[in-house]
């Protein structure tokens, strides 16, 4: 069976220089779980690090988080759906928002509940996903600040995430920009200005971020320590958190090209054979016991550096060994970097086995 692995010491490592970079500059923030994908040992291994706000976009997995500890700060990263807001109030502590239909309905369902429901309202800049438009953020702001049982904790925006539009210096004292003109209007303190995720990262080492924007939602750079302007790990950070390993099922000396006709594969790709092909070309290869039901082989990288991943099925890896120096057997593990996509496959799965190091 596949496993992946997660490596405590780097994981604490990793959280204490993030922790360091926001402490020092009086900027609050909360670890995005929802690459866990509610895993409870995981969840356990972020709590431990004195985690006090974490935030997901699956409400099973606040609930998760509000067994283990009541105590942490849950906040829900996307528009809730009108089926969700019952849950969404009881295991949310905050949730982000960009209709008034649903801010009344979780006004509504926070009163029955006779609890206070905190909301961040979030702001189109430019990445096209979620977010009120600029040009009509003051009335929708006043229009909300007049409901029962909800208290809005502030504003911010999601870039990055949809149509790759960087949260630039300019784009972030926009934010700023939008705070002073809603506290202006309704003589109020807004407590948060979210100004986005891991991909802010670096303009807060080169301390270019606007003052006002105080609040990030982290999980890529934490687990990963990705500076996505560069795609470089930072310096001081791990980018191997998680490792994934695979057994070796079978070994054979094979032909590189393959013979009869050819259509489709399980994915949907057709293999073309050129027509100077060496059909006398082989490949001592590999299969491991892991494929496309679990994972996505783009996202992996070998720790071998001589290993070539060939392709994958639906239960099985393909790997060429031909040039690697170690001598592989049948029942040898090989590890894999991931990249943030392929965790999100493997820690999805079933079928791959949880574990720490």
């Amino acid at each position: 069976m596949a496993f992946i692995k997660l490596y405590r010491k780097k994981l604490q490592e990793n959280y204490a220089f993030l922790d360091n970079i926001f402490s020092s500059r009086n900027i609050d923030w909360g670890v995005v779980t929802k690459l866990l994908c509610g895993n409870t040992i995981y969840i356990q291994e972020i709590i431990a690090l004195g985690v006090t706000e974490m935030h997901d976009s699956r409400v099973s997995n606040l609930k998760k988080i509000k067994k283990l500890n009541p105590n942490i700060q849950t906040v829900y990263i996307k528009p809730p759906a009108k089926r969700s807001i019952e849950r969404i109030v009881r295991y949310a502590d905050v949730s982000f928002n960009t209709e008034k239909y649903t801010i009344q309905l979780l006004s509504e369902e926070a009163q029955r509940q006779n609890k206070i429901h905190k909301i961040i309202i979030m702001i189109e800049m430019g990445d096209l996903r979620e977010g009120v438009m600029g040009e009509e953020l003051v009335q929708f702001y006043g229009d909300i600040l007049k409901l029962p049982n909800i208290e809005i904790r502030g504003i911010g925006t999601n870039l990055n995430c949809l149509s790759g539009v960087m949260p630039t210096q300019d784009k972030l004292i926009q934010l700023s920009l939008y705070k002073q003109l809603i506290e202006a209007k309704f003589d109020i303190s807004i407590p948060w200005v979210s100004g986005g995720t891991s991909v802010a990262v670096p303009l807060i080492l080169k301390n270019a971020r606007p003052m006002a924007v105080n609040h990030f939602r982290i999980g890529e750079a934490l687990f990963f320590g990705k500076d996505l302007f560069t795609g470089q790990t930072m310096e001081g950070m791990h980018s191997d958190v998680f490792k994934l390993f695979a057994e070796i099922i079978e070994i054979t000396e094979k032909p590189d090209t393959p013979t009869g006709e050819l259509g489709e594969n399980v994915a949907g790709h057709a293999f073309t054979v050129a027509d100077d092909v060496d059909f006398s070309s082989t490949s001592l290869r590999a299969i491991l016991d892991i494929g496309l039901l679990d994972m996505q082989p783009q996202y992996l990288q070998a720790d071998d550096e001589k290993i070539t991943i060939v392709d994958a099925s639906s239960d099985m890896l393909v790997i060429d060994i031909s040039n690697s120096d170690t001598n592989y057997k049948i029942g040898d593990l090989v590890s894999f970097k991931i990249q943030y996509m392929g965790a999100l496959y493997l820690l999805n799965s079933d079928y791959v086995e949880k574990t720490i190091e």
